[in-house]
């Protein structure tokens, strides 16, 4: 599409209007605006929209980590969230579209911080950790493979039924959150350390309260949230790992490294059971600071 079809498809010189009579905004932000509308319906128009009636949330939160991917300091990427919202209020004003798709649209300030994610050598030293001088050596390298392997939330990890462990598909049968179920592989590190704990301790710890969860603690009850927090702590300090580590940091770390590795992202949106793919979106950029910053470490002009 060119330029000029642009315009009239976007409507972009009637914003221009409107932003600069109606609303009264000084030259600079008037032209700043544009320019960044500009950008954005160009964005838009590769992605398929033919103009704004297209453009729904999705296409808007892409837009906004395509702007991070492109290295623009977040007082120019609020610049340009405040041109879409204040273009599209002017676009349901005047009847252009009928839904404003940029109401909840978030700006940097409120994009979610991921805690520290572990290195790979970092979750090989934390699995490492329990020892068989540990009464429980079984239990916990088994929660920690389990919630590692299968990027578990600790209210998941720490509800799973011994039944739901189904071996001879390499599978975990999981509840997440509304109780949605999904299947999750799990790799022979976990399903090993399973089998032993499964045979060797839980067995003794079972004194009929354990309600079928795979997990118990030391009084044959079902681990609680707090429990399953200190077990982490405790081998996190073993283990010699200065970062702050609470259970989702396992979870953060599975996806991370998964898409390090080339991992589809659909399939890595199945496997954490994100409704929307825009929340597993987040890990992408997460993969991509970490590209960035193997290129600048190694490559001869980084």
């Amino acid at each position: 599409m060119s330029d000029d079809r642009r315009q009239r498809g976007f409507h972009l010189a009637r914003f221009g209007d409107y932003v600069s009579l109606e609303l009264g905004l000084s030259p600079l932000t008037v032209e700043a605006y544009q320019r960044d509308l500009a950008r954005f319906a160009e964005y838009a128009e590769v992605k398929g929209a033919a103009g704004p009636a297209d453009v729904g949330a999705p296409l808007l939160r892409q837009f906004v980590y395509h702007l991070k991917d492109l290295g623009l300091a977040p007082a120019s990427i609020r610049r340009n969230i405040s041109a879409i919202r204040t273009y599209f209020r002017f676009l349901t004003g005047d009847g252009v579209v009928v839904q404003d798709p940029s109401d909840r649209l978030e700006t940097p300030k409120r994009w979610r911080s991921l805690p520290d994610v572990l290195t790979i050598a970092e979750v090989q030293q934390l699995l490492a950790s329990p020892t068989l001088d540990d009464t429980m050596v079984f239990r916990d390298r088994a929660m920690l493979e389990l919630a590692y392997g299968a990027g578990l939330r600790v209210s998941e990890w720490i509800t799973i039924g011994a039944r739901d462990l189904l071996f001879d598909e390499g599978l975990v049968r999981v509840f997440g959150k509304g109780s949605k179920e999904r299947l999750v592989p799990i790799g022979r590190s976990a399903i090993a350390a399973l089998a032993v704990y499964i045979r060797e301790l839980r067995p003794r710890l079972e004194r009929g309260e354990g309600k079928g969860v795979l997990f118990l603690n030391a009084r044959g009850r079902p681990l609680t949230r707090m429990g399953a927090w200190k077990i982490l702590r405790g081998h996190v300090t073993r283990a010699g790992i200065a970062k702050r580590v609470s259970p989702h940091t396992l979870r953060h770390s599975f996806a991370t490294h998964l898409l390090e590795g080339g991992a589809d992202l659909r399939a890595v949106q199945e496997m954490l059971g994100h409704v929307d793919i825009a929340t597993t979106q987040i890990y992408t950029h997460v993969d991509r600071e970490y590209l960035r910053s193997i290129h600048k470490s190694y490559h001869p002009r980084g």
